[in-house]
């Protein structure tokens, strides 16, 4: 069953055109019924919410980024959820960890039980999915690999056919 959500996500260096299609992609996909999930960063994250108003925003802690929301802490099992998704865990700082678990409730809710639809998302090295993953896939590689964890569908825009690839999954949900 469809939840008629979405992770908005991407690099905070997603080059410009691009941000101007995920604002469109945005505001299209909320006039078909979708509310965005998305987690306050610059780049990616701002572009998407910029082009909607249904949006639940995860935060990884109290005015990140300068933003509010109702979604603005991180739990135990979030963060250890996103251990569980890290190559490197060790090595990050308390904040960089609070924003890899943030992650995990862009994809699976609140709950981290409910969720998305499908992953929108930019990276510049295209990945669509956890093996693929690379240095250059960023904190956005937190997102794709849970969504592969459970078989939600990444359309990754640099891979350049995604938002056909998209429209073809939306069709196939309608």
């Amino acid at each position: 069953m469809k939840s008629m959500l979405y992770a908005g996500v991407g690099s905070r260096a997603t080059p410009e055109p691009v941000l101007d299609l995920m604002r469109r992609c945005a505001t299209r996909l909320e006039l078909l019924g979708y509310t965005l999930r998305s987690g306050g960063a610059n780049g990616a994250d701002t572009a998407f919410e910029e082009g909607c108003c249904r949006k639940e925003l995860y935060l990884p802690w109290p005015g990140f980024n300068g933003r509010q929301s109702e979604f603005q802490t991180v739990c135990n099992k979030a963060l250890a959820l996103a251990a569980s998704l890290h190559p490197r865990w060790e090595r990050l700082s308390s904040p960089a960890r609070r924003l890899m678990a943030r992650n995990c409730y862009q994809i699976l809710g609140t709950d981290l039980a409910s969720p998305v639809d499908f992953v929108l998302c930019w990276t510049p090295d295209g990945v669509e999915d956890e093996q693929g993953r690379t240095q250059l896939t960023g904190g956005t590689g937190q997102a794709i690999a849970l969504a592969s964890r459970h078989d939600i569908p990444v359309f990754n825009i640099a891979t350049g056919d995604a938002l056909v690839r998209l429209r073809g999954f939306l069709e196939m949900e309608m």
